[in-house]
């Protein structure tokens, strides 16, 4: 397919290489740095665009993958009237419910389709094309574009409606939240008890205390070590979107609206760079 990619960060630069590496398809990129547009294209083979526009044109998908609400809003509103009739912009951008469907709507009125699709798995996951996208939008738009995703999807699905996507983001960045708390705080528990706590996580990884972050962040967590991963700064955006969104649906999270405080202390020491396990850096001296 003839496809445009729309914000080559962290998570869509290697994204849109996978569109192009293992879908086989035609990729034509923008981003709001040329040069970083530029380099991918080197790598890559692909298209530049000017503008986000130019890229959109004649796309049969457009994918997007920007900061915030207000990104969402500026960049796709940028590609639209560069965009065919009946052409889908899939938004992987990890935003509000609310933006979802303010696009969805504006999309459907200029005969456009939208789909949004946070992503989860990291940079990591980005790079290895190994992603869970959850996905929103009606089930043709969604069939459409699902077999471009899968280029860096391994579970690429659709949980309901327009903000669907994005509500699930919000459960996972949830869960995580309370997952990395208490991570940390059984970590920093053993290390006071005097444990080798490098055995103890081997120990209870293979129970029920199991879980992707005992796994992939215990170890760095006991050795210090925090440059790298998932951005406290990204986890504070995503957990002040839940927690708005809970204000309106009427749902209580108290340990997230907590633990997004530990983060903001994280911040105020200069870590907002550090990956989410540095939650840790609170509990030690």
């Amino acid at each position: 397919m003839k496809l445009a990619f729309l914000g080559l960060g962290v998570m869509g630069y290697p994204m849109a290489g996978h569109l192009v590496k293992k879908g086989g398809h035609t990729v034509t990129v923008w981003n709001r740095t040329r040069a970083r547009a530029d380099a991918w294209a080197k790598e890559y083979g692909g298209g530049v665009a000017a503008s986000a526009a130019e890229a959109a044109k004649g796309a049969e998908i457009v994918f997007m993958c920007v900061g915030d609400d207000p990104d969402v809003r500026a960049v796709g509103a940028a590609a639209f009237p560069g965009m065919t009739k009946g052409a889908v912009l899939v938004d992987h951008t990890t935003a509000s419910a609310v933006v979802a469907r303010e696009m969805e709507a504006a999309a459907r009125d200029k005969g456009l389709r939208f789909v949004d699709a946070p992503v989860s798995g990291g940079e990591a996951g980005a790079k290895n094309g190994t992603l869970t996208v959850m996905c929103g939008g009606d089930p043709k738009s969604f069939d459409d574009a699902k077999p471009a995703m899968e280029s860096y999807g391994r579970a690429v699905t659709l949980l309901g409606p327009a903000g669907s996507g994005q509500l699930t983001k919000m459960v996972n960045q949830i869960c995580i939240a309370g997952l990395v708390q208490g991570l940390a705080e059984g970590l920093a528990f053993g290390m006071k008890a005097g444990l080798d706590v490098a055995k103890v996580i081997e120990v209870i990884s293979k129970g029920a205390a199991q879980s992707w972050q005992m796994d992939n962040r215990g170890k760095t967590m006991i050795a210090d070590q925090f440059e790298f991963g998932f951005a406290v700064n990204w986890m504070r955006k995503d957990l002040r979107v839940s927690l708005e969104e809970a204000r309106r649906n009427g749902a209580k999270l108290p340990i997230a609206a907590l633990v997004d405080q530990f983060y903001a202390e994280i911040q105020r020491r200069g870590g907002g760079r550090y990956d989410t396990s540095s939650l840790m850096k609170l509990l030690q001296p």
